[in-house]
Protein backbone atom coordinates (compact mmCIF):
# COMPACT_ATOMS: atom_id res chain seq x y z
CA UNK A 1 0.00 0.00 0.00
CA UNK A 2 1.59 2.94 -1.14
CA UNK A 3 0.03 5.25 2.06
CA UNK A 4 2.66 3.24 3.97
CA UNK A 5 5.69 4.92 2.14
CA UNK A 6 4.17 8.22 3.70
CA UNK A 7 4.50 6.73 7.23
CA UNK A 8 7.87 4.93 6.74
CA UNK A 9 8.83 8.86 5.76
CA UNK A 10 7.92 10.32 8.27
CA UNK A 11 8.96 8.21 11.07
CA UNK A 12 12.57 7.97 9.89
CA UNK A 13 12.49 12.00 10.78
CA UNK A 14 14.03 12.63 14.18
CA UNK A 15 11.22 14.04 16.74
CA UNK A 16 12.50 17.04 18.02
CA UNK A 17 9.44 18.20 19.01
CA UNK A 18 8.59 19.70 22.33
CA UNK A 19 6.13 18.68 24.90
CA UNK A 20 4.54 21.27 26.62
CA UNK A 21 3.76 20.48 30.88
CA UNK A 22 0.23 20.60 30.89
CA UNK A 23 -2.15 19.64 34.43
CA UNK A 24 -2.60 16.17 32.35
CA UNK A 25 1.13 15.97 32.62
CA UNK A 26 2.09 17.52 36.04
CA UNK A 27 -0.99 14.85 37.64
CA UNK A 28 1.20 11.72 35.41
CA UNK A 29 4.80 12.42 35.14
CA UNK A 30 6.38 9.42 34.01
CA UNK A 31 3.97 6.91 33.10
CA UNK A 32 0.46 6.59 31.56
CA UNK A 33 -2.20 3.66 32.23
CA UNK A 34 -1.82 0.75 29.85
CA UNK A 35 -3.40 -2.46 29.33
CA UNK A 36 -1.29 -5.49 27.66
CA UNK A 37 -2.75 -6.97 24.68
CA UNK A 38 -3.46 -10.32 26.04
CA UNK A 39 -2.61 -9.84 29.77
CA UNK A 40 -6.15 -10.09 30.50
CA UNK A 41 -7.73 -13.37 31.68
CA UNK A 42 -10.30 -14.55 29.20
CA UNK A 43 -12.29 -16.47 32.18
CA UNK A 44 -15.74 -14.86 32.85
CA UNK A 45 -14.81 -15.89 36.06
CA UNK A 46 -11.42 -14.09 36.58
CA UNK A 47 -10.57 -12.59 40.16
CA UNK A 48 -10.73 -9.30 41.07
CA UNK A 49 -7.16 -9.39 42.01
CA UNK A 50 -6.42 -10.53 38.44
CA UNK A 51 -8.56 -7.89 36.75
CA UNK A 52 -7.24 -4.84 38.80
CA UNK A 53 -3.00 -6.36 38.47
CA UNK A 54 -3.73 -6.80 34.29
CA UNK A 55 -4.10 -3.29 33.91
CA UNK A 56 -0.99 -1.90 34.92
CA UNK A 57 1.07 1.54 34.30
CA UNK A 58 3.84 1.53 31.62
CA UNK A 59 7.49 0.85 33.42
CA UNK A 60 8.21 3.37 35.56
CA UNK A 61 10.14 3.94 38.76
CA UNK A 62 6.99 3.99 40.78
CA UNK A 63 5.01 2.14 42.55
CA UNK A 64 2.00 3.80 43.04
CA UNK A 65 -1.42 2.56 42.13
CA UNK A 66 -2.74 2.72 38.17
CA UNK A 67 -4.39 6.25 37.22
CA UNK A 68 -8.12 6.58 36.75
CA UNK A 69 -8.09 7.89 33.23
CA UNK A 70 -10.23 10.76 32.35
CA UNK A 71 -10.75 11.02 28.47
CA UNK A 72 -13.43 13.15 26.27
CA UNK A 73 -14.80 11.64 23.21
CA UNK A 74 -13.85 14.19 20.14
CA UNK A 75 -15.34 16.09 17.01
CA UNK A 76 -14.58 19.70 17.05
CA UNK A 77 -17.35 22.17 17.21
CA UNK A 78 -17.60 23.77 13.23
CA UNK A 79 -17.07 20.68 11.67
CA UNK A 80 -18.44 17.70 13.71
CA UNK A 81 -18.23 14.55 11.67
CA UNK A 82 -16.45 16.35 8.81
CA UNK A 83 -13.74 17.09 10.28
CA UNK A 84 -11.57 14.85 8.24
CA UNK A 85 -12.94 16.43 4.94
CA UNK A 86 -12.22 19.84 5.99
CA UNK A 87 -9.44 19.19 8.32
CA UNK A 88 -7.59 22.22 10.32
CA UNK A 89 -4.80 21.50 12.22
CA UNK A 90 -5.23 25.02 14.23
CA UNK A 91 -8.17 23.99 15.42
CA UNK A 92 -7.36 20.41 16.84
CA UNK A 93 -4.26 21.94 18.75
CA UNK A 94 -6.53 24.53 20.36
CA UNK A 95 -8.85 22.01 21.23
CA UNK A 96 -6.68 19.44 22.77
CA UNK A 97 -4.89 22.45 25.02
CA UNK A 98 -8.03 23.17 26.29
CA UNK A 99 -8.44 19.13 26.58
CA UNK A 100 -5.26 18.84 28.43
CA UNK A 101 -5.77 21.68 30.90
CA UNK A 102 -8.85 20.04 31.89
CA UNK A 103 -6.77 18.03 33.14
CA UNK A 104 -8.18 14.81 30.90
CA UNK A 105 -5.59 12.20 29.35
CA UNK A 106 -7.13 10.31 26.47
CA UNK A 107 -9.14 11.94 23.46
CA UNK A 108 -11.36 9.03 21.26
CA UNK A 109 -11.30 10.03 18.19
CA UNK A 110 -13.29 8.57 15.19
CA UNK A 111 -11.62 6.98 12.00
CA UNK A 112 -14.79 7.53 8.93
CA UNK A 113 -14.50 4.35 7.50
CA UNK A 114 -15.71 6.83 4.06
CA UNK A 115 -13.22 9.28 4.84
CA UNK A 116 -10.25 6.70 5.06
CA UNK A 117 -10.76 4.03 3.14
CA UNK A 118 -13.86 5.60 -0.25
CA UNK A 119 -11.74 2.83 -2.11
CA UNK A 120 -11.84 -0.95 -0.62
CA UNK A 121 -8.66 -1.50 -1.83
CA UNK A 122 -6.49 0.96 -0.52
CA UNK A 123 -6.57 3.55 2.91
CA UNK A 124 -6.67 7.20 1.60
CA UNK A 125 -3.11 8.78 2.12
CA UNK A 126 -4.69 12.10 2.92
CA UNK A 127 -6.64 11.09 5.60
CA UNK A 128 -3.24 9.75 7.47
CA UNK A 129 -1.13 12.51 6.86
CA UNK A 130 -4.08 14.29 8.82
CA UNK A 131 -4.07 11.46 11.68
CA UNK A 132 -0.93 11.73 12.07
CA UNK A 133 -0.74 15.41 12.42
CA UNK A 134 -3.21 15.34 15.18
CA UNK A 135 -1.61 12.44 16.58
CA UNK A 136 1.33 15.04 16.82
CA UNK A 137 -1.05 17.74 18.38
CA UNK A 138 -1.96 14.85 20.57
CA UNK A 139 1.76 13.96 21.91
CA UNK A 140 2.82 17.72 22.45
CA UNK A 141 -0.30 18.33 25.09
CA UNK A 142 0.80 14.85 26.99
CA UNK A 143 -2.39 13.40 25.65
CA UNK A 144 -3.34 9.95 23.88
CA UNK A 145 -5.52 8.54 21.73
CA UNK A 146 -8.26 5.85 21.62
CA UNK A 147 -8.75 5.36 17.50
CA UNK A 148 -12.28 4.21 16.62
CA UNK A 149 -12.07 1.88 13.66
CA UNK A 150 -15.32 1.52 10.93
CA UNK A 151 -17.58 4.37 11.80
CA UNK A 152 -20.21 3.34 11.07
CA UNK A 153 -22.96 4.41 13.58
CA UNK A 154 -22.48 8.23 14.95
CA UNK A 155 -24.90 10.36 16.80
CA UNK A 156 -28.20 8.95 14.82
CA UNK A 157 -26.94 8.04 11.09
CA UNK A 158 -25.28 5.71 9.69
CA UNK A 159 -22.17 6.52 7.75
CA UNK A 160 -20.85 5.02 5.05
CA UNK A 161 -18.35 4.43 2.16
CA UNK A 162 -20.24 4.78 -1.51
CA UNK A 163 -18.64 1.12 -1.80
CA UNK A 164 -20.86 -0.20 1.09
CA UNK A 165 -24.00 0.91 0.32
CA UNK A 166 -27.00 -0.98 -0.85
CA UNK A 167 -29.70 0.47 -2.32
CA UNK A 168 -32.02 -2.52 -2.55
CA UNK A 169 -31.15 -3.27 1.41
CA UNK A 170 -33.36 -1.48 4.16
CA UNK A 171 -31.56 1.25 6.17
CA UNK A 172 -30.63 -0.84 9.82
CA UNK A 173 -33.14 -0.11 12.28
CA UNK A 174 -34.78 3.09 10.15
CA UNK A 175 -31.50 5.33 10.74
CA UNK A 176 -30.44 6.89 7.75
CA UNK A 177 -27.73 6.22 5.91
CA UNK A 178 -24.81 8.89 5.26
CA UNK A 179 -22.44 9.02 2.56
CA UNK A 180 -20.27 11.81 0.55
CA UNK A 181 -22.23 14.02 2.79
CA UNK A 182 -25.78 13.51 2.02
CA UNK A 183 -28.36 10.72 2.75
CA UNK A 184 -28.73 7.91 0.85
CA UNK A 185 -31.56 5.33 -0.27
CA UNK A 186 -31.52 2.34 1.01
CA UNK A 187 -28.90 0.57 3.46
CA UNK A 188 -25.49 -1.40 3.38
CA UNK A 189 -24.08 -4.56 2.96
CA UNK A 190 -23.52 -6.84 6.23
CA UNK A 191 -20.01 -6.27 7.35
CA UNK A 192 -19.48 -9.42 9.33
CA UNK A 193 -19.99 -11.43 6.09
CA UNK A 194 -19.38 -9.49 2.98
CA UNK A 195 -16.00 -10.61 1.90
CA UNK A 196 -15.44 -7.34 0.42
CA UNK A 197 -15.92 -5.64 3.51
CA UNK A 198 -14.34 -8.39 5.50
CA UNK A 199 -11.08 -7.84 3.25
CA UNK A 200 -11.24 -3.63 3.43
CA UNK A 201 -11.81 -3.88 7.34
CA UNK A 202 -8.84 -6.25 7.54
CA UNK A 203 -6.63 -3.86 5.36
CA UNK A 204 -7.68 -0.82 7.03
CA UNK A 205 -6.25 -2.04 10.29
CA UNK A 206 -3.60 -3.28 9.31
CA UNK A 207 -2.68 0.19 7.66
CA UNK A 208 -3.45 2.06 9.87
CA UNK A 209 -1.49 0.02 12.93
CA UNK A 210 1.32 -0.01 10.63
CA UNK A 211 0.96 3.94 9.83
CA UNK A 212 0.47 5.29 13.75
CA UNK A 213 1.59 2.20 16.01
CA UNK A 214 4.81 3.34 17.05
CA UNK A 215 3.69 6.81 17.43
CA UNK A 216 3.62 8.07 20.99
CA UNK A 217 0.01 9.68 21.13
CA UNK A 218 -1.72 5.94 20.66
CA UNK A 219 -3.11 4.15 23.29
CA UNK A 220 -5.23 1.61 22.10
CA UNK A 221 -7.51 0.47 19.35
CA UNK A 222 -11.51 0.00 18.75
CA UNK A 223 -12.81 -1.71 16.63
CA UNK A 224 -16.41 -0.13 16.28
CA UNK A 225 -18.59 2.84 17.88
CA UNK A 226 -22.11 0.81 18.77
CA UNK A 227 -21.52 -1.34 15.78
CA UNK A 228 -24.87 -2.93 16.59
CA UNK A 229 -26.48 0.47 15.57
CA UNK A 230 -24.41 0.10 12.33
CA UNK A 231 -25.05 -3.73 11.39
CA UNK A 232 -26.12 -7.00 13.28
CA UNK A 233 -24.03 -10.33 12.59
CA UNK A 234 -25.70 -13.53 12.21
CA UNK A 235 -24.76 -15.20 15.35
CA UNK A 236 -22.70 -14.16 18.50
CA UNK A 237 -19.71 -16.75 17.82
CA UNK A 238 -19.43 -15.13 14.22
CA UNK A 239 -18.87 -11.84 15.86
CA UNK A 240 -16.93 -13.04 18.54
CA UNK A 241 -14.41 -14.69 15.50
CA UNK A 242 -14.14 -11.77 13.47
CA UNK A 243 -13.76 -9.46 16.55
CA UNK A 244 -10.40 -12.30 17.32
CA UNK A 245 -9.50 -11.42 13.72
CA UNK A 246 -9.68 -8.11 13.26
CA UNK A 247 -7.50 -7.88 17.07
CA UNK A 248 -5.00 -10.67 16.15
CA UNK A 249 -4.37 -8.38 12.19
CA UNK A 250 -3.79 -5.05 14.48
CA UNK A 251 -1.36 -7.01 17.45
CA UNK A 252 0.87 -8.72 13.98
CA UNK A 253 1.01 -5.46 13.28
CA UNK A 254 1.48 -3.18 17.05
CA UNK A 255 1.62 -5.85 19.82
CA UNK A 256 2.11 -3.34 22.32
CA UNK A 257 -1.46 -1.46 22.29
CA UNK A 258 -4.45 -3.01 23.35
CA UNK A 259 -7.37 -3.35 21.64
CA UNK A 260 -10.81 -3.19 22.04
CA UNK A 261 -14.84 -2.14 21.08
CA UNK A 262 -17.44 0.28 22.23
CA UNK A 263 -20.60 -1.62 23.33
CA UNK A 264 -23.44 -0.02 24.74
CA UNK A 265 -26.36 -1.11 26.87
CA UNK A 266 -28.44 -2.77 23.93
CA UNK A 267 -25.43 -5.68 24.66
CA UNK A 268 -26.56 -5.77 28.55
CA UNK A 269 -30.23 -5.41 27.56
CA UNK A 270 -30.72 -7.63 24.64
CA UNK A 271 -29.03 -11.03 22.79
CA UNK A 272 -28.44 -8.84 19.67
CA UNK A 273 -25.30 -11.21 18.47
CA UNK A 274 -22.95 -9.12 20.38
CA UNK A 275 -22.72 -10.44 23.82
CA UNK A 276 -20.53 -8.80 25.85
CA UNK A 277 -18.94 -12.04 27.08
CA UNK A 278 -18.25 -12.67 23.21
CA UNK A 279 -17.08 -9.72 22.17
CA UNK A 280 -14.79 -8.54 24.73
CA UNK A 281 -13.08 -12.35 25.16
CA UNK A 282 -10.37 -11.46 22.23
CA UNK A 283 -9.50 -7.87 23.18
CA UNK A 284 -7.87 -6.63 25.47
CA UNK A 285 -10.42 -4.33 28.10
CA UNK A 286 -13.46 -3.97 27.59
CA UNK A 287 -15.89 -0.52 27.12
CA UNK A 288 -19.15 0.10 27.64
CA UNK A 289 -21.63 2.90 26.94
CA UNK A 290 -24.43 4.23 28.83
CA UNK A 291 -26.76 6.66 29.28
CA UNK A 292 -29.69 6.48 31.54
CA UNK A 293 -31.91 9.23 29.43
CA UNK A 294 -32.06 6.33 27.09
CA UNK A 295 -32.65 4.01 29.44
CA UNK A 296 -36.53 2.54 30.84
CA UNK A 297 -34.50 0.77 33.36
CA UNK A 298 -33.52 3.77 35.31
CA UNK A 299 -34.54 5.50 37.78
CA UNK A 300 -34.44 8.95 35.93
CA UNK A 301 -32.63 10.49 32.86
CA UNK A 302 -30.10 11.31 35.45
CA UNK A 303 -29.74 8.43 37.57
CA UNK A 304 -26.23 8.41 38.84
CA UNK A 305 -26.01 5.06 39.26
CA UNK A 306 -26.81 3.62 35.85
CA UNK A 307 -23.07 3.71 33.96
CA UNK A 308 -21.37 2.29 37.46
CA UNK A 309 -23.92 -0.81 36.85
CA UNK A 310 -23.12 -1.22 33.22
CA UNK A 311 -19.37 -1.24 33.82
CA UNK A 312 -19.96 -3.58 36.80
CA UNK A 313 -22.31 -6.06 34.90
CA UNK A 314 -19.53 -6.09 31.82
CA UNK A 315 -16.98 -6.72 34.00
CA UNK A 316 -19.24 -9.64 35.64
CA UNK A 317 -20.21 -11.14 32.28
CA UNK A 318 -17.05 -10.65 30.36
CA UNK A 319 -14.16 -11.13 33.10
CA UNK A 320 -12.75 -7.86 31.77
CA UNK A 321 -11.97 -4.32 33.32
CA UNK A 322 -14.70 -1.70 32.40
CA UNK A 323 -14.05 1.50 31.01
CA UNK A 324 -16.72 3.82 31.12
CA UNK A 325 -16.21 4.67 27.34
CA UNK A 326 -19.04 7.07 26.61
CA UNK A 327 -21.48 8.52 29.14
CA UNK A 328 -22.85 12.11 30.15
CA UNK A 329 -26.05 13.74 28.41
CA UNK A 330 -27.71 16.51 26.22
CA UNK A 331 -28.13 20.41 28.04
CA UNK A 332 -30.88 22.84 27.57
CA UNK A 333 -29.37 26.41 26.63
CA UNK A 334 -27.28 28.37 29.14
CA UNK A 335 -29.69 29.35 32.18
CA UNK A 336 -32.59 27.30 31.16
CA UNK A 337 -34.16 24.40 33.02
CA UNK A 338 -34.24 20.86 32.10
CA UNK A 339 -36.90 20.44 29.68
CA UNK A 340 -38.20 18.33 26.70
CA UNK A 341 -37.66 18.35 23.42
CA UNK A 342 -38.91 16.58 20.33
CA UNK A 343 -36.30 14.82 18.22
CA UNK A 344 -37.47 15.72 13.98
CA UNK A 345 -35.47 12.07 12.91
CA UNK A 346 -37.56 9.54 16.01
CA UNK A 347 -40.98 11.87 16.53
CA UNK A 348 -39.93 11.16 19.58
CA UNK A 349 -39.47 13.37 23.25
CA UNK A 350 -35.95 13.54 24.66
CA UNK A 351 -34.74 14.74 28.02
CA UNK A 352 -32.67 17.55 28.19
CA UNK A 353 -30.64 18.46 31.11
CA UNK A 354 -30.01 22.27 32.83
CA UNK A 355 -26.63 22.92 32.90
CA UNK A 356 -26.24 22.85 36.77
CA UNK A 357 -28.18 19.13 36.63
CA UNK A 358 -25.49 17.75 34.48
CA UNK A 359 -22.56 19.22 36.70
CA UNK A 360 -24.54 17.54 39.64
CA UNK A 361 -24.92 14.39 37.43
CA UNK A 362 -21.03 13.95 36.20
CA UNK A 363 -20.05 15.09 40.04
CA UNK A 364 -21.95 12.13 41.44
CA UNK A 365 -21.09 9.18 38.92
CA UNK A 366 -17.48 9.96 38.87
CA UNK A 367 -16.41 8.26 42.22
CA UNK A 368 -19.25 5.94 41.49
CA UNK A 369 -17.36 4.74 38.65
CA UNK A 370 -13.97 4.26 41.26
CA UNK A 371 -16.06 2.32 43.57
CA UNK A 372 -16.87 -0.15 40.95
CA UNK A 373 -13.42 -0.77 39.28
CA UNK A 374 -13.94 0.66 36.44
CA UNK A 375 -10.69 1.68 34.54
CA UNK A 376 -11.46 5.00 33.27
CA UNK A 377 -14.28 7.66 32.44
CA UNK A 378 -14.42 9.40 28.84
CA UNK A 379 -17.36 11.56 28.79
CA UNK A 380 -19.31 12.47 25.70
CA UNK A 381 -18.51 14.80 23.72
CA UNK A 382 -16.56 17.64 23.40
CA UNK A 383 -18.34 20.82 22.31
CA UNK A 384 -21.43 21.42 21.46
CA UNK A 385 -22.32 22.30 17.51
CA UNK A 386 -22.04 25.44 16.14
CA UNK A 387 -25.13 26.86 14.28
CA UNK A 388 -23.39 27.07 11.28
CA UNK A 389 -23.83 23.40 10.74
CA UNK A 390 -26.90 22.57 12.21
CA UNK A 391 -28.74 22.27 8.60
CA UNK A 392 -26.33 19.14 7.74
CA UNK A 393 -26.07 15.49 9.23
CA UNK A 394 -26.10 14.70 12.31
CA UNK A 395 -27.40 17.94 13.68
CA UNK A 396 -30.67 19.01 11.27
CA UNK A 397 -32.97 15.75 12.39
CA UNK A 398 -31.36 14.93 15.92
CA UNK A 399 -31.74 18.33 17.13
CA UNK A 400 -30.42 16.81 20.88
CA UNK A 401 -27.12 15.73 19.23
CA UNK A 402 -26.25 19.53 19.21
CA UNK A 403 -25.34 19.90 22.72
CA UNK A 404 -23.53 17.29 24.50
CA UNK A 405 -20.74 18.92 24.95
CA UNK A 406 -18.20 20.02 27.46
CA UNK A 407 -18.13 23.22 26.08
CA UNK A 408 -20.43 25.84 24.33
CA UNK A 409 -20.52 26.20 20.81
CA UNK A 410 -19.49 29.67 21.73
CA UNK A 411 -16.47 28.28 23.34
CA UNK A 412 -17.06 29.02 26.63
CA UNK A 413 -17.34 25.73 29.54
CA UNK A 414 -20.13 24.08 30.70
CA UNK A 415 -20.12 23.45 34.49
CA UNK A 416 -19.58 19.76 34.21
CA UNK A 417 -16.17 20.66 32.66
CA UNK A 418 -15.24 22.20 35.57
CA UNK A 419 -16.44 18.90 37.77
CA UNK A 420 -14.09 17.11 35.52
CA UNK A 421 -11.33 19.59 36.00
CA UNK A 422 -11.45 19.35 39.80
CA UNK A 423 -11.77 15.16 39.99
CA UNK A 424 -8.81 15.02 37.92
CA UNK A 425 -7.04 17.13 40.76
CA UNK A 426 -7.41 14.46 43.27
CA UNK A 427 -5.59 11.75 41.37
CA UNK A 428 -8.11 9.27 41.24
CA UNK A 429 -6.94 5.81 40.83
CA UNK A 430 -7.47 2.81 39.72
CA UNK A 431 -9.05 0.37 42.72
CA UNK A 432 -10.25 -2.78 43.24
CA UNK A 433 -14.46 -2.61 42.88
CA UNK A 434 -15.94 -2.01 46.86
CA UNK A 435 -19.43 -2.48 45.01
CA UNK A 436 -20.01 -5.58 42.49
CA UNK A 437 -22.79 -7.10 40.69
CA UNK A 438 -23.19 -11.13 41.31
CA UNK A 439 -24.43 -12.94 38.85
CA UNK A 440 -26.97 -15.46 39.30
CA UNK A 441 -25.35 -18.27 36.93
CA UNK A 442 -23.10 -18.09 33.67
CA UNK A 443 -23.55 -15.82 30.92
CA UNK A 444 -25.63 -18.06 29.24
CA UNK A 445 -27.94 -17.97 31.64
CA UNK A 446 -28.33 -14.32 31.93
CA UNK A 447 -28.40 -13.94 27.95
CA UNK A 448 -31.41 -16.23 27.77
CA UNK A 449 -33.41 -13.28 29.21
CA UNK A 450 -31.27 -10.82 29.48
CA UNK A 451 -34.08 -7.28 29.79
CA UNK A 452 -35.20 -9.04 33.16
CA UNK A 453 -32.53 -10.24 34.68
CA UNK A 454 -30.42 -6.61 34.26
CA UNK A 455 -33.83 -5.65 35.98
CA UNK A 456 -33.51 -7.86 38.77
CA UNK A 457 -29.41 -7.02 39.32
CA UNK A 458 -29.89 -3.18 39.27
CA UNK A 459 -32.67 -3.61 41.50
CA UNK A 460 -30.07 -5.47 44.42
CA UNK A 461 -27.17 -3.29 42.95
CA UNK A 462 -28.88 0.23 44.04
CA UNK A 463 -31.09 -1.61 46.82
CA UNK A 464 -34.32 -0.43 45.34
CA UNK A 465 -37.97 -1.71 44.66
CA UNK A 466 -38.01 -1.84 40.79
CA UNK A 467 -41.48 -0.58 41.12
CA UNK A 468 -40.56 2.70 42.34
CA UNK A 469 -37.83 3.22 39.76
CA UNK A 470 -39.67 6.23 37.89
CA UNK A 471 -40.40 7.97 41.21
CA UNK A 472 -36.02 9.44 40.77
CA UNK A 473 -35.77 12.86 40.90
CA UNK A 474 -32.33 14.54 40.94
CA UNK A 475 -32.69 17.27 43.86
CA UNK A 476 -33.76 14.37 46.04
CA UNK A 477 -30.68 12.21 45.01
CA UNK A 478 -27.88 13.85 43.82
CA UNK A 479 -26.63 16.85 46.43
CA UNK A 480 -26.36 20.61 44.11
CA UNK A 481 -22.85 21.90 44.02
CA UNK A 482 -21.92 24.73 45.71
CA UNK A 483 -22.30 28.03 43.72
CA UNK A 484 -24.38 26.11 41.02
CA UNK A 485 -28.30 26.84 42.28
Amino acid sequence: MHCALSATKYWGRPDTRPCRPTACARRLPSHRLQVTPGAVSRSPHASESSLVMSVHQLPSCTNDPAPFLLGVNYWPREKAMRMWKAFDIDEVHEDFALIAELGLDVVRIFLLWEDFQPDPRELRCSSLAHLLELADAAAAEGLRLDLTFFTGHMSGPNWAPEWLLDPTAAPHGGRPVVSRGRRQPGGIRNPYTDPLARKAALRMVRGIARSVGCHPAVWAYNLGNEPDLFALPPSAELARDWMRELSDAIHNVDPKHPVTCGLHTDSLTQDNGLRVDQIFAPLDFAAMHAYPMYQSWARGPLDPDVVPFACALTTALSGKPCLAEEWGGCTMPLGQPAGQRVVTATGQTQFMASEEDMATYVQAVLPKLVEVGATGAFLWNFADYSPSIWGQPPCDEYEHERSFGLMRADGSLKPHAEVLRRFADTNPSVAPASQRVMLKGTADDYYRDPSAHLRELYAEFTNTDPRERRTWDIPRVLRPLPGNR
